[in-house]
């Protein structure tokens, strides 16, 4: 997986964290999913498209 997506999910997962926690900032949990869904979707296409870099 390229380094990007992972640090894309890490933050994605750790914003997700944190707006648990305070219902304040509810609406950074919707903004962390969509982030997170982003990241999945590049890592997919990645993956299905088969490009593998050395």
């Amino acid at each position: 997986m390229n380094i990007g997506l992972i640090i894309i999910l890490v933050i994605a997962i750790i914003v997700a964290i944190f707006s648990g926690l305070n219902a304040a900032l509810h609406w950074l949990l919707w903004v962390a999913l969509i982030v997170a869904v982003i990241a999945l979707i590049a890592f997919l296409l990645r993956v299905i498209g088969g490009r593998n870099r050395a």
